[in-house]
């Protein structure tokens, strides 16, 4: 399986909804993490991800 951008975002939403279901205090810091990480994929900055 070959993992592409469309597949990075529904990954990283089923972590974050995870650890938010396991440690609730962890919402602000894992929707900050996710929106940058998000950002940074759509404006191609993290191109070491090969994608």
């Amino acid at each position: 399986m070959h993992i592409t951008v469309a597949h990075i975002s529904p990954i990283l939403s089923l972590i974050a909804g995870v650890l938010i279901l396991i440690m609730p205090r962890l919402l602000n810091l894992i929707v900050a993490i996710f929106l940058i990480v998000n950002g940074a994929i759509g404006l191609g900055i993290l191109k070491w991800l090969h994608l």
